[in-house]
């Protein structure tokens, strides 16, 4: 085991995205996973039943003792739900300067369910300045930056864009755009790299986000570079999706243990 990765986001009582999605993730590549609860939700692959806040203050309390006693090699951010809990986590992290921070911007669930409220979004685009990576699909960039996206030239565009928020690199995710082929652009410093791969046609891609997010923050965690984290980091999802269990009637969960000897 190698690599401490503390998870700040919310719970997925279907078990396919969200902490659940994120612990699975981590453990099957070999690190250690700690979480901070933001909310708990009442959901399963057909959507978002119920969601009940954890306060803030207990959001960063958690926060506090993990590192205090445990420590991480990387942090990593999911669902955040609303205004004060970004800004108890932001206050927070100041006192713990030097871990890597990777923000994935959740904002809406697989089955179209809200899981950040309206009015957090200035405080998000706070969080962004401390963060090493960023995240966001096409919707979710399109909120931070206020405009569409609709093409792979576009995305080039935002992802620059998205660097001038102070982030350190960004991760933008094509894959609500059409086509055969998902691409994804890597934004660091002056650099753009391109990652490719053929589309897979299934409705098992529920917490997909969640998963490459904790995969890269484990890599990074473990000390592999950017551009190797995320690389490995989208080879297991991909597999992940190919080999999906098939569970659920509607957006089903990915098979996070693939890769781990069950023998």
């Amino acid at each position: 085991m190698k690599g401490r990765v503390l998870i700040i986001a919310g719970s997925d009582s279907g078990g396919g995205a969200g902490i659940q999605a994120d612990i699975k993730t981590v453990s099957a590549l070999g690190g250690y996973a700690a979480t901070a609860i933001t909310a708990l939700t009442a959901q399963n692959t057909l959507g978002v039943f119920g969601v009940l806040p954890v306060p803030a203050a207990f959001v960063a309390q958690q926060i506090r003792v993990v590192l205090d006693d445990l420590g991480a090699d990387a942090i990593k951010t999911g669902m955040l739900l609303n205004a004060e809990i970004i800004d108890a986590i932001i206050e927070t992290l100041a006192n713990y300067p030097g871990i890597p921070l990777i923000v994935d911007p959740v904002m809406i669930a697989k089955g179209g369910a809200s899981l950040l409220d309206q009015a957090a979004l200035t405080s998000l685009r706070r969080l962004l300045p401390r963060a090493a990576l960023v995240t966001p699909n096409l919707p979710e960039a399109e909120a931070l930056l206020d405009r569409p996206i609709d093409s792979v030239e576009a995305m080039t565009a935002a992802a620059r864009d998205l660097l001038s928020t102070g982030a350190q690199a960004v991760l933008l995710k094509g894959g609500h755009l059409d086509g055969e082929i998902v691409t994804d652009i890597l934004a660091f410093g002056d650099e753009i790299s391109r990652f490719e791969s053929a589309r897979i046609k299934t409705r098992h891609t529920h917490g997909t986000g969640c998963s490459l997010a904790s995969a890269i923050a484990t890599g990074l965690a473990q000390g592999l570079g950017l551009q190797s984290a995320v690389a490995r980091g989208r080879d297991y999802v991909l597999e992940a999706i190919r080999t999906a269990p098939g569970y659920g009637s509607g957006h089903g969960p990915l098979n996070h243990g693939w890769g781990v000897d069950a023998s």
